[in-house]
């Protein structure tokens, strides 16, 4: 078969491959769409009320290549809500010497 089609089975050996360099590493790739948001929410957060930056510096501050879905600032509240890939996480800002800080899950919006 190696001798026939050897496009083929070099394509089969790297599927197998990607296969299980995929299962030995799934921990981290079901974590991946969470660090979106996260990052989005707290470094907004940092950027617009540790910093106190402008809301449209902050915004391009925190851009993607993997865009966001929502990125919400509640500015009474000093809390940022920030949505993709199927993840929502929030920051909140809590004082001059913790600066923001991630909410725990439970306090993430559903989408």
């Amino acid at each position: 078969m190696i001798r026939r089609r050897p496009f083929l089975s070099v394509f089969l050996a790297l599927l197998v491959g990607l296969i299980v360099l995929a299962w030995s590493n799934r921990a981290h790739l079901a974590a991946f769409p969470g660090i979106l948001p996260a990052y989005a929410a707290k470094e907004y957060c940092s950027c617009r009320y540790v910093t106190d930056n402008p809301a449209e510096y902050c915004e391009g501050y925190v851009e993607q290549y993997v865009p966001l879905g929502e990125l919400r600032d509640d500015a009474e509240r000093k809390q940022v809500t920030a949505s993709g890939l199927g993840q929502t996480r929030v920051a909140m800002w809590r004082d001059q010497r913790s600066g923001c800080v991630l909410m725990p899950d439970e306090h993430a919006l559903p989408h």
